[in-house]
């Protein structure tokens, strides 16, 4: 499509962009991907156990997307979200899993509390990884496993990418630093002796242009713009991708980031050596 190039847009407050999500909960519950089975079979993979039994804390749990789907696997969920009109998504989507305020880097949950799996569904960019990994180590077992992961737009698909490009042009610092492909180097280099392993899926899901809108108008920098903002932005996204997909139908393409370290074994001091 051509014309005349848009402005670029005011960005959005420093510091806002975290505390964004509560204006966008249902938008968010009823518009944002959920992850496909292989997701699920990967993280079993790397973490050496079945999700089935396996006590999961999900942190950054949002509305619930992932929460949902682990439950379907057979975990025993518990949800962690900091804010509390996602929160009150989830509960209502998933009346039975525990919920509990709070972040990443303080866990309410003692050392011994022993979980299998503590897990971040787009969420770990969220947190300070200096205290967010030490406290996911805590709450887990011995070799119990953390895993990270994102869908991705598909660098790969052309008119994902194509998409992305525009945003950037026209949203100042729109995903500036992408930190899936930066997390294992970022738990390496915490000194905790952790050797993650990453995968990448990709696939697809067919939605109507205005759920695929509705997707973008979840993200934060969306949000944090506020509706008013975001409008001509969404409007503009509309018109380009009606020339891609003039039936109204969206095939989303995304490049799934995953990210699992095992919490290493409990080491033992020797016993000291007798005279």
């Amino acid at each position: 499509m051509t014309g005349t190039p848009h402005p670029p847009v005011q960005p959005p407050p420093p510091g806002s962009l975290a505390r964004s999500f509560d204006a966008v909960a249902g938008q968010y519950a009823s518009a944002r991907p959920g992850y496909p089975p292989a997701l699920f079979a990967a993280i079993e993979e790397l973490a050496g156990r079945p999700l089935a039994g396996a006590r999961v804390l999900d942190v950054g749990a949002g509305t619930g997307i992932a929460t949902g789907l682990l439950t379907a696997r057979g975990a025993r969920v518990t949800a962690v979200e900091p804010g509390a009109a996602m929160a009150a998504e989830l509960h209502a989507a998933h009346p039975d899993v525990p919920l509990v305020r709070g972040v990443g880097e303080a866990l309410p949950f003692s050392a011994d509390a022993g979980f299998d799996l503590v897990g971040y569904a787009q969420a770990w960019h969220w947190t300070d990884p200096a205290r967010s990994v030490p406290e996911a180590l805590r709450v887990l077992r011995p070799g119990g496993a953390l895993a990270l992961w994102w869908n991705v737009p598909d660098p790969d698909v052309a008119w994902a990418a194509e998409q992305e490009a525009r945003l950037a042009r026209r949203l100042p610092g729109y995903h500036a630093h992408p930190i899936s492909p930066e997390a294992p180097g970022l738990l390496r280099g915490l000194g905790l002796g952790l050797r993650p392993e990453c995968r990448v899926l990709h696939w697809t899901r067919r939605v109507p242009l205005d759920t695929h809108l509705a997707m973008l108008g979840s993200r934060s920098y969306f949000a944090a713009l506020g509706p008013a903002a975001a409008a001509p932005v969404l409007a503009a996204e509309r018109a380009a991708l009606l020339d891609v997909f003039p039936d109204g139908t969206v095939e989303e393409a995304y490049a799934l980031d995953l990210t699992v370290t095992l919490r290493p074994p409990v080491s033992h001091p020797a016993p000291p050596l007798r005279p």
